[in-house]
């Protein structure tokens, strides 16, 4: 489990630095230009925090390993990483539309490597949840 945690600790920090494209591929200047400065400010500042989250999971998962696996406080915070990914794998196939990805080279990609990736970290801490 060791080396699978290291994986998904490295993989979120991409992920988090990733966050740093997603204004300007979705076009966030013209799509949010008609929103309320509030709302605005609110989505930027809501994707900042997502990805300082997501990193510093990543940071857990790498630095903190052994702790995670051999810990009642790491058996406790696999299974609620287990818990959160796992919503958000749900979320990918029944909050977002299909019609986000479908019909599209790109997006389909990102959806399937998604998909992939939560299903990949649901198991495998809620195996070293499970294991512990």
């Amino acid at each position: 489990m060791w080396i699978h945690l290291n994986v998904i600790g490295w993989l979120l920090m991409l992920l988090s630095l990733l966050h740093y494209f997603v204004p300007g591929y979705l076009d966030w200047k013209k799509d949010l230009a008609p929103i309320g400065l509030m709302n605005r400010q609110m989505m930027r500042t809501h994707m900042i925090f997502i990805a300082i989250t997501v990193f510093a999971i990543g940071l857990l998962c790498v630095t903190s390993t052994e702790d995670l696996l051999t810990t009642p406080l790491g058996n406790r915070l696999c299974l609620g990483l287990s818990f959160f990914w796992g919503l958000r794998l749900f979320f990918q196939f029944f909050v977002y539309s299909s019609e986000l990805w479908r019909g599209k080279r790109f997006e389909t990609f990102i959806h399937v490597i998604a998909v992939i990736f939560w299903i990949y970290m649901t198991v495998i801490f809620g195996l070293c949840w499970w294991y512990a």
